[in-house]
């Protein structure tokens, strides 16, 4: 039996896989799911959204992918580890997932200039003769090599007069920033550019709240006191990421020690548990 079962969860709820199910809408992250929505349905091509380690960028772009796949016309593909050899590997892979047809020599002797001619007629007739809204996702953008990231310049190129055909959303380290600015007419074309910021204090607490009450909790009683939330953001600075971890150690606590609620006293002694050096013996 999982530990949550014990204290009245349905299901494990400070899991740090990118489950939408799970994921709090705070102030920041609301914002950047709104502004990306409208980017892609007035089609305006490239948005970039940066954030630390931590932030939430992989569980907010799930949460926008199962949002988009909803809406009918519109064809999307995701990427979560761009990590490619060359040009031509990643052309190839972008095929695959727009399940493109390729009707030539094969693959492997196909150039960078044969994919983009036929990713452009694919383009051209899903997203202009079949107006339908063709996305791109890509996490973990910071990954992406320099050859790569001219590719996604010259396929931003593809534009009526009206809009971009191609929506591209990047989620990346805010270490792609400089390398981005100085690729020559791609920096130009980000309609958005969009930044996340850890939690405030206050949206900790709502967040606990709202993972407990997602993973079946209804009990009156709290399971964390405030005075463990305030230490709980002193310690994790609001990343979504630290506070969950911070958390589960925090119910696995209370089962190991059968403790009711996760007070200061607890997070203190995971803290300490932390921080205290390995002895090798």
């Amino acid at each position: 039996m999982g530990y949550y079962k014990l204290l009245g969860l349905d299901k494990e709820p400070f899991s740090t896989s990118p489950d939408p199910e799970f994921f709090y809408q705070s102030k920041e992250h609301r914002a950047a799911l709104y502004r990306l929505r409208v980017a892609v349905d007035l089609k305006r091509g490239l948005s970039l959204v940066l954030g630390d380690v931590g932030t939430g960028k992989t569980t907010l772009s799930r949460k926008l992918s199962q949002l988009l796949m909803q809406e009918q016309d519109l064809i999307m593909a995701v990427i979560l580890n761009p990590v490619y050899e060359s040009e031509a590997q990643f052309l190839a892979d972008l095929m695959e997932r727009f399940h493109i047809p390729f009707h030539g020599e094969g693959t492997a002797a196909a150039s960078v200039l044969d994919y983009m001619k036929v990713i452009e007629k694919f383009l051209f007739e899903k997203g202009v003769e079949e107006n339908k809204t063709i996305v791109l996702l890509i996490d973990e953008s910071q990954k992406m090599t320099v050859g790569c990231l001219e590719v996604l310049r010259s396929l931003l190129n593809y534009e009526t007069n009206e809009y971009k055909i191609l929506q591209l959303i990047l989620m990346a380290q805010k270490e792609l920033l400089p390398r981005i600015s100085q690729i020559k007419n791609l920096w130009d074309r980000i309609a958005l550019k969009y930044v996340l910021n850890p939690l405030e204090e206050n949206e900790v607490k709502d967040l606990i709240t709202f993972r407990l009450t997602q993973a079946g909790y209804v009990s009156r009683s709290p399971l964390f006191s405030d005075s463990a939330i305030r230490t709980i953001y002193n310690r994790t600075q609001g990343y979504p990421r630290k506070i969950a971890m911070l958390c589960h150690d925090a119910l696995e606590y209370l089962v190991m020690y059968k403790r009711q609620m996760v007070d200061k006293e607890v997070i203190q002694a995971l803290i300490q548990k932390e921080i205290q050096p390995t002895v090798l013996i």
